[in-house]
């Protein structure tokens, strides 16, 4: 059975989908964008600026279903421009203790929802 997972502190989702499901105890991540949930605006000033605000909308929806970032086992990054790939890693992995860092794969694409430079989705077990 799974269970819808949508909180406040994340931004509200922009098409037909949740922020998150939780399928036993596994919950699978829609993926995020840059967007203040205070505010709906995108944060875009520079690279690591937005990857932490993607970041911390993930941490939200981890929160919303009893998780951190240490029960996520995988993360999946889109990127707009590889040239910016050491500054997203430098961001995402100031999340993450290298022991227990996530399986994850980074893959450049053509463009991204509202032209941001990176989404990021997860799975997290608890």
């Amino acid at each position: 059975m799974k269970k819808i997972i949508n909180t406040h502190n994340a931004p509200v989702p922009i098409g037909p989908y949740n922020q998150a499901i939780l399928v036993g105890n596994t919950l699978y991540t829609s993926g995020q964008i840059a967007f203040n949930p205070e505010t709906g605006n995108l944060i875009l000033e520079d690279i690591k600026t937005e990857t932490h605000q993607v970041m911390q909308n993930l941490k939200a929806v981890l929160a919303a279903a009893n998780m951190t970032f240490d029960n996520v086992i995988k993360s999946t990054i889109f990127i707009s421009n590889m040239d910016e790939f050491l500054l997203i890693n430098e961001a995402y992995g100031s999340y993450f203790d290298d022991t227990n860092a996530p399986a994850r794969e980074t893959v450049q694409v053509a463009r991204l929802p509202k032209d941001v430079n990176v989404e990021i989705s997860m799975i997290a077990v608890q």
